[in-house]
């Protein structure tokens, strides 16, 4: 057995903040809970609102824009941000390999604007000895045609295959080979489920259907219930109305297609468990459980966005207009359309993703809590965590690199904005408020410090949040703590220029058409903002 423990790091892609049962949801995940329960969960961490930010974050220790990501994989410049991870900024495998750990990303990338040719920022060049997945933001689950070996493409798959299942497994494969071999190992176990598109199985999807027949305010309700009995929210977390652009359940004429959408994304959660579960049962099996840090997190809250995207014009002709069978793709959210299968490409909507992100407001893309907010589960059976318990101290993604650094005995750079979270999540440690925390993303701006929170929207004015009492931000005191405003909104001003923020005016007038597989320099204001 090796003298380092070893290292799981597993980020979902777009999973709201309720989504798992052990975060007060009703889908199956039984490993995660497992997981959850029995080891730390946290109630108040935050990622950074999109994809490959968050990504880039997760893996450097660094806020995106000092990364060379500041929104998503387009090469903005000379107005915007590169769009590549920048090979000056090292990853977390790149140091750990250097400590002696093999290297392992099982799953997505999304960090290289050039999937094509390898490139100083492909995970092979970025530390990682093996990558298995997919370099861009999103693929066909049955038959992806963007999928790698190395930095070698593979033809598409044929039937049978299942993204998210190929992902677990050969990270599985990766685990016991590594243990046989007597090193320690780094797994980014990186899924892009249930990040859209709506695919897989019948016999996984079939039995939600009945379930989500009760529709999104009941069950709102029902998981809210559940956030409170798990301990992982109280009373300073109200629940929010139902996003006001979205009718109530009993209007919406087309009931079992709703029903259908949800259901689709439940089975990608749950088969995405189910993979996790054969990466857990590899470290068991390898006698390496006990001395595994296990994390695991969401890139971004719960994703609204509705397909095809109206603010990206060209999006249909970058998808595959037909299955490898030939048969034409249905590409869109119509009720003509029931998704699921290889010929459906769709997205489950903006009233599901509220369902996603309870009790708070807002998505993907936004600093307020339904954007940034993730369910954050740490488990270390050998190391003295603070086990079977719920953890309120708010940390950020760049918190996590030092933490698994300290974890595994390696030195931490000094010049990094986090700080390790092994103090706060040791048994007997008490609560505290943390560090003050930064965002921006596409103009959405935000900082957490003590009992406030400041945040906006793009070009809108500050809104103000004691979040001791009013983490859902229902009720904004801006109005009467100008002071507090004042002081903090300058507070996050010098951090932008520190990490290097473009203006969201400048990235805006200068964008070009963009290639993404998810549209970058969208309006924020286009997808679900309250009325």
């Amino acid at each position: 057995m090796s003298a380092r423990p070893n290292i799981v790091l597993i980020l979902a892609d777009d999973l709201g903040f309720s989504d798992l049962g052990c975060y007060g949801g009703e889908i199956r995940t039984p490993n995660l809970d497992r997981l959850g329960r029995a080891g730390v969960r946290l109630s108040s961490f935050y990622n950074t609102a999109r994809c490959s930010p968050s990504r880039a974050s997760l893996l450097t220790g660094r806020h995106p824009h000092e990364t060379g990501i500041g929104i998503l994989t387009d090469d903005q410049r000379p107005w915007g941000y590169p769009g590549s991870l920048s090979p000056d900024v090292p990853t977390v495998a790149e140091h750990l390999r250097a400590a002696g750990y093999a290297t392992c990303l099982s799953g997505k990338w999304h960090l290289a604007a050039d999937t094509a040719v390898p490139n100083a920022s492909w995970p092979t060049r970025k530390g990682f000895d093996e990558f298995y997945g997919i370099l861009g933001g999103a693929d066909d689950y049955f038959h992806p045609r963007g999928l790698f070996h190395n930095e070698e493409r593979l033809a598409p798959p044929g039937a049978g295959f299942y993204l998210t299942t190929a992902i677990g497994d050969h990270a599985a494969e990766f685990v016991s080979k590594t243990a046989d071999d007597g090193k320690p190992f780094f797994l980014y176990l990186a899924f892009n489920a249930p990040h859209w598109p709506l695919h897989a199985p019948e016999d996984v999807v079939a039995p939600y259907e009945e379930l989500y027949a009760a529709g999104w305010d009941a069950l709102r309700q029902a998981r809210y219930a559940r956030l409170r009995e798990e301990g992982i929210l109280g009373e300073e977390s109200a629940l929010s109305e139902r996003d006001p652009s979205q009718p109530a359940w009993g209007d919406v004429a087309e009931k079992a297609w709703e029903a259908r959408r949800m259901a689709v994304y439940a089975a990608q959660v749950e088969l995405m468990d189910t993979a996790i579960g054969r990466v857990l049962d590899s470290t068991e099996a390898a006698g390496a459980a006990e001395d595994t840090l296990v994390v695991f997190l969401s890139d971004n809250g719960a994703c609204a966005e509705e397909l095809p995207p109206a603010d990206a014009p060209k999006f249909r002709e970058r998808q595959p207009q037909t299955t490898l069978d030939g048969v034409p793709m249905q590409l869109g959210n119509e009720p003509v359309i029931w998704p699921g299968a290889e010929d459906t490409f769709s997205s489950y909507g903006q009233a599901w993703a509220n369902l996603s992100n309870t009790p708070f407001r807002l998505y993907k893309r936004w600093i307020h809590e339904g954007g940034i907010s993730t369910p954050f589960i740490v488990s270390w059976p050998a190391r003295r965590l603070a086990e079977t318990s719920i953890r309120h101290t708010p940390q950020q993604l760049t918190d996590v690199l030092p933490t698994i650094l300290e974890a595994a005995g390696v030195a931490v750079p000094g010049d990094l904005p986090g700080q390790s979270m092994l103090p706060s999540l040791a048994a007997g440690q008490a609560p505290d408020d943390g560090h003050p925390l930064f965002w921006e993303h596409i103009g959405n701006a935000g900082t957490r410090e003590g009992q406030w929170k400041l945040v906006r929207e793009a070009e809108q004015d500050w809104e103000l949040y004691d979040v001791r009492t009013d983490r859902s931000e229902l009720h904004d005191l801006a109005a009467d703590h100008a002071d507090v405003v004042s002081s903090l909104a300058e507070r996050w001003e010098a951090w932008a220029q520190e990490v290097g923020v473009i203006p969201w005016p400048q990235v805006k007038a200068g964008a070009a058409p963009s290639p993404s597989t998810e549209p970058a320099g969208v309006e924020p204001r286009n997808i679900g903002r309250p009325r």
